[in-house]
């Protein structure tokens, strides 16, 4: 936000169960509808026309906001969003979604027995390497635990997605897929499927960096998505390019 600030007028919002948003209802099965619903208001606010960003879960998000009301954006940014429903249509007996719903389903398991904790390390262990919740500091741990409720329905919502394939073929605005080399299978998965589609998309995979790259990496992942707002941002008025003034 700040590297944006000079130009841009950046929103950051909370899902649900993050920051001062309410929890989702663990007892009913939440939608990348839901989400959209929750972020209406947002929308609105960020005026007739925006960039959309978003990473992981927020980029299933932003993909499903994209067919919603594409007329309203100037371009989608996407790094690797875990949209698994079309990895499951697609191959659901493929190596990368049996390793993705192993995730899933002992992360679930363990927020319904109560071991939040255990979820945490299953979760955060697969996403950024084993050993990394080992390595967390203490006094972090209770709140990545706690996080973990608002990670099952966001499960559901990856999984369920009703959307096909290939309705992502309508999205008709430039867009800035980014991926690195050392995601997880299920990730790297999606991303293939999805660039096949997205009619406009730019790839970028970035060397050595994983699936948390945009927290890990900044320095990497930051001036690439500078540098494609920069050229997708319609110029100001009297900022017009000199062979456009007659």
């Amino acid at each position: 936000m700040e590297r944006l600030a000079h130009r841009f007028r950046v929103i950051a919002v909370d899902l649900y169960g993050s920051g001062k948003t309410a929890a989702w209802p663990q007892d009913e099965p939440m939608h990348l509808d839901d989400e959209l619903a929750l972020l209406s208001s947002v929308f609105r606010a960020a005026g007739d026309r925006f960039h959309l960003i978003g990473h992981s879960f927020g980029g299933a998000i932003a993909l499903k906001a994209a067919l919603a009301d594409p007329g309203r954006l100037i371009s989608l940014v996407l790094y690797e969003p875990v949209l698994f429903s079309v990895l499951m249509a697609d191959a659901p007996q493929s190596a990368a979604a049996r390793e993705i719903l192993a995730v899933r389903d002992d992360t679930n398991r363990l927020v319904d027995e109560g071991n939040l904790s255990a979820s945490a390390q299953r979760f955060i262990d697969y996403w950024m390497g084993e050993g990394t919740w080992d390595a967390t500091p203490e006094p972090r741990r209770p709140l990545l635990a706690a996080a973990m409720r608002a990670v099952k329905p966001e499960w559901h919502a990856a999984f369920y997605e009703p959307t096909p394939l290939k309705a992502f073929a309508t999205v008709g605005v430039p867009t800035l897929f980014l991926t690195g080399t050392k995601s997880k299978a299920s990730a790297r998965a999606v991303a293939r499927l999805l660039t096949t589609v997205l009619p406009r998309v730019r790839v970028e995979e970035i060397d050595g960096v994983g699936h948390m790259a945009p927290l890990t990496h900044p320095d990497r992942v930051n001036p690439l998505i500078e540098r494609f707002l920069e050229a997708t941002q319609p110029p100001l008025a009297g900022d017009a390019p000199e062979t456009a003034r007659t």
